[in-house]
């Protein structure tokens, strides 16, 4: 007899019932006595309430019900549930009357309302809540809802601003119980100490049973568990962990006792599955540059009576923009949790994720306001072959052009046999045009740096991204060659570079300190400590990258973000262009770049045209006609079993098949379990046969018409069987580092050159604005800083004081303007750079000196006026005076002028000079101001005098 819809959802209920924990039975064969939880079918309720579908005995006493409906909406549906809850009989015990717990169910799709929160509101769950639970929180005075609304004040003792506010916003917001809530802020404002004070606050005062810390990476894991252990609470002297216990999970086992507990969401996954080991390389690759969300079912999350979906009270989900919460979005919401997402780069899809619930928005825009980024310039260079790409003509004599090995390097030769064109498009990847790196390089070196970085003895630390492996290569061997430097100038940093170098502190016998040199094997370390060299050693200067984009790892001494891949994810921009953003002390950077000053901006260098380029708010796999090996082999490592994805991956190891050599495929089979590519791919192509899946149904279930959960139950057991031996991360990466071993042509023959170099459109206007601001606040502000009256005056010689100008600085560097003299002089070069002079080699960057903000004003009220270093124009006025003191023959010792010049740097940096300065620096060394006036006389005063007035004018 054929189920009808009805029956299908009782037996479905019935089987989510049972999985939760409770026993079902018949009415007529109630007992009391066999468990704990009871669910009642057919339940007779007291005259006029009808039956409940389900009534939920708790230790002998009802605590709830459940209305089951034949499939369709459950919307409205609350309202029989409600009259369940108000319809058990009198005579019969209860936990509490009306019955506080009711759900409505379709087997499908189960909701749930709490009777006992401050406004009772159903939300929708995974299943039923298990006895254990319900007895739980039927006995709490207050539930977690109402405690929400009652928490207790914030101590704001060691937050700022940002901070407390984004604390207060998500408590409202939870207060209200809004089940999503959304975090944006900017990186290095302190998104995970602001979540572990909210942590604190919800186990302190809002009684959270268990909270969930999701990352998507081992290395994010580790840095969070360490924000847990350094953090100390402010009503108490003791650390997190010495109050709650603290889990990173590094095997497949939670601790009943741990309150936070900390893990990635691909082992969450392997643990909801029911998994008992998880491969923990699977922690640390960047899941977000490969993990895409694909067409059709992701694959599915069962109940896990050990993993209960009532088992956290919270799940903290770290940046939540990441592409794998899309594609497991289904693991977040097993959970009857409210869900928090941290970001500093939200895309519309997480907002919409999140129901649009954005509690706290603050920007790389705000936080460049605030000193938590720096802002950035864009430096563009284009060239000819990265415009317009080339042609090696084959005629009219012989032309051989090289041909190399991807993985091993090694070149042949080989004649042209027509005229080879190939695109901006094939470069690096196909083609190699040595010339077009080195010409990039050679104008990075000649013209970036000593512009954008004017009195560097050394390059600013750079982070380069490359389109692959090859092409860091490649990039690499140019770098060094161009600067003319050593192997530890510049490195590839990559999960994939064999061995790198840690440089580690030891303590000597005699207690001093000295350096040594590890070598270590890149997969045995984090990300962390591969990029160790890079943040905290003088080498190196420069670091290529493919696959470290979006580690969540600082460098914070990087000034300059270097792009030679493109990139169309507006979201992976902003993780790759995030890696300059980082504020640093001048101390610690000039630990590692001893000739910097400070770093008030970092510089991005397109030699690709990935600024100007329109991009999408995802990084997904739908808008690609077709995926990468890389991708398709990522997606089902993570245990995607999509029948696209499979077909697909299955056509490439078959394609693949033909390309290896026979060694290499033996390779393959031993770390395959013994099964060649064809047979990979043909396992993967049954799993996607719909025949193949009725056969395994009809076989595992002794039917020869199996119902479609059956078949659907079968179809995942053939493609769980069929990707079994790609859950190895060895044998996925090998497959990838065999796919690499195919040839590029090697341009040797055409000559690149640079048709643009300089500021992009975007770092034009950006200073232009500047500039038009600045000019306008001085002008309003004339009259209320005394040095902006001064210079508004004209009048000479100029009556300042240093007090004056540190005034005008620090008036300058709040908001609105909040601007440095520096950023304010960079600005001016930018859009007026005819009127501004260079700077002296050797000396000062303008700006630099206090003294200059005196020129800067001048300037912007009258831009006819050149713009050059106050201590350049000094020094051009005292050449002039001395130039006047030889025709009117006055002579002055060798001592005497060695004097005079230091007077004249003291006016160019102090605005005046008087006895008083001659205590100290280079003139107390001399004898102070005795010795000037035995060298001058009675001369000195009218001598001090008069260069005051014709100096400082």
């Amino acid at each position: 007899m054929t189920e009808t819809p009805e029956q299908k959802a009782r037996r479905d209920i019935d089987a989510k019932l049972i999985a939760s924990g409770w026993l079902v039975q018949d009415r007529d064969d109630l007992d009391l006595t066999a468990g704990r939880g009871i669910a009642v079918r057919e339940f007779l309720m007291k005259p006029g309430f009808g039956f409940a579908d389900y009534l939920l005995y708790l230790d002998r006493k009802a605590v709830g019900a459940v209305e089951a409906k034949a499939g369709g909406t459950l919307t409205g549906v609350e309202a029989q549930s409600a009259k369940y809850a108000a319809g058990l009989p009198d005579n019969l015990p209860a936990h509490r009357r009306p019955l506080p717990f009711l759900f409505e169910s379709n087997g499908a799709v189960t909701f749930f309302t709490n009777g006992l929160d401050p406004k009772p509101r159903s939300r929708k769950v995974f299943s039923f809540a298990r006895p254990e639970t319900l007895a739980e929180w039927a006995t709490q005075p207050a539930q977690l809802r109402a405690r929400l609304k009652a928490l207790s004040p914030l101590e704001e003792a060691g937050l700022w601003k940002v901070q407390k506010q984004a604390i207060t916003s998500l408590e409202t917001s939870l207060a209200k119980a809004d089940s999503r809530a959304l975090i944006q802020m900017a990186t290095g404002s302190g998104k995970t100490f602001t979540a572990v004070n909210e942590a604190y606050r919800l186990l302190r005062f809002g009684g959270a049973k268990r909270i969930l810390f999701l990352v998507d990476r081992g290395n994010l894991g580790k840095q969070t568990e360490d924000e847990f252990a350094n953090f100390t609470p402010p009503d108490d002297t003791r650390k997190f962990p010495a109050l709650y216990t603290v889990q990173r999970l590094k095997s497949n086992s939670i601790n009943p006792a741990a309150k936070v507990v900390i893990t990635t969401v691909q082992r969450l996954y392997s643990m909801l599955k029911g998994d008992t080991d998880f491969d923990n390389e699977n922690e640390e690759g960047s899941s977000f540059d490969t993990a895409k969300p694909w067409k059709g079912e992701p694959p599915d999350v069962v109940y896990n009576a050990g993993i209960a979906p009532e088992f956290f009270d919270f799940v903290i989900v770290d940046e939540c923009h990441r592409s794998i919460y899309e594609l497991w979005a289904q693991v977040l919401l097993y959970f009857d949790a409210f869900l928090i997402g941290l970001t500093a780069t939200p895309a519309g899809r997480t907002i919409g994720f999140f129901n649009k619930n954005l509690v706290m928005q603050y920007g790389h825009d705000e936080a460049v306001a605030d000193g938590v980024n720096v802002d950035f310039d864009v430096w563009r260079i284009r060239t000819q072959i990265t415009e317009s790409g080339a042609t090696i003509l084959a005629a009219p004599t012989d032309v051989y052009v090289d041909k190399r090995h991807k993985m091993t390097r090694a070149e042949r030769l080989e004649k042209l046999q027509q005229d080879l064109t190939y695109t901006a498009n094939e470069l690096d990847r196909d083609i190699v045009a040595e010339d077009q790196i080195r010409t990039v390089i050679r104008e990075f070196r000649d013209k970036v740096i000593p512009q954008a970085f004017p009195g560097r003895r050394e390059a600013p630390k750079t982070l380069i991204f490359a389109k692959d492996d090859s092409h860091a290569d490649d990039i690499v061997r140019m770098v060094r060659d161009e600067f003319g430097e050593k192997n530890e100038f510049c490195e590839k940093i990559t999960y994939r570079t064999g061995f790198t170098r840690i440089a580690k502190k030891v303590t000597n016998d005699d207690g001093t300190e000295s350096e040594t040199t590890e070598w270590v094997k890149t997969t045995s370390l984090t990300p962390d400590e591969i990029l160790a060299n890079f943040r905290n050693s003088y080498f190196p200067r420069i670091a290529v990258t493919v696959d470290m984009i979006s580690t969540g790892t600082d460098v914070k001494p990087i000034e300059c973000v270097f792009f030679m891949r493109n990139v169309k994810s507006a979201g992976f921009f902003e993780q790759m262009k995030g890696r300059g953003v980082r504020v640093i002390s001048p101390d610690k950077l000039k630990v590692v770049t001893p000739s910097a000053r400070a770093k008030e901006r970092f510089i991005i260098v397109d030699a690709v045209g990935v600024c100007e380029q329109d991009k999408t708010d995802c990084h997904t796999l739908n808008r690609k006609p077709s995926a990468t090996l890389s991708e398709l082999l990522e997606y089902v490592g993570q245990g995607g079993t999509d029948t696209d994805a499979l077909t697909t991956l299955a056509g490439r190891l078959a394609r693949l098949q033909c390309e290896l050599a026979p060694a290499q495929l033996s390779e393959l089979r031993d770390l395959a379990g013994g099964k060649q590519l064809p047979d990979l791919s043909a396992d993967l192509l049954q799993a996607c046969d719909a025949d193949a899946q009725i056969e395994a149904a009809q076989q595992t279930f002794g039917t020869s018409k199996p119902t479609p959960e059956q078949i659907a139950q079968a179809t995942d057991q053939l493609a769980q069987q069929a990707v079994t031996p790609l859950l190895k991360a060895a044998l996925r990466r090998r497959i990838l580092e065999m796919r690499a071993q195919n040839e590029q042509t090697i341009d040797r023959h055409t000559i690149d050159a640079v048709t643009f170099s300089d500021f992009d459109a975007s770092a034009v206007e950006k200073a232009r604005s500047k500039v038009k601001d600045f000019r306008a606040w001085i002008a309003a502000n004339r009259d209320q800083l005394t040095a902006l009256q001064v210079l508004y005056s004209g009048t000479k010689p100029l009556k300042l004081s240093l007090k004056d100008l540190r005034q005008l600085r620090d008036a300058l560097a709040a908001p609105p303007l909040a601007v440095s003299p520096m950023q304010l002089w960079r600005a001016f070069a930018i859009v007026e750079s005819a009127k501004v002079a260079d700077a002296a080699p050797g000396v000062t960057r303008p700006g630099e000196q206090l003294a200059d903000l005196v020129s800067l004003v001048r300037h912007a009220i009258a831009p006819t006026v050149p713009l050059e270093p106050y201590a350049a124009e000094v020094r051009s006025r005292f050449v002039e005076w001395m130039r006047q003191k030889r025709e009117a023959a006055t002579t002055f010792t060798t001592e005497q002028h060695e004097w005079l010049n230091r007077i004249a740097e003291h006016i160019a940096t102090s605005l005046a000079v008087d006895p008083a300065a001659f205590q100290d620096g280079w003139f107390g060394q001399q004898g102070g101001y005795g010795r000037a006036f035995k060298l001058f006389g009675d001369k000195l005063q009218p001598l001090l005098a008069e260069l005051n007035e014709r100096l400082a004018a």
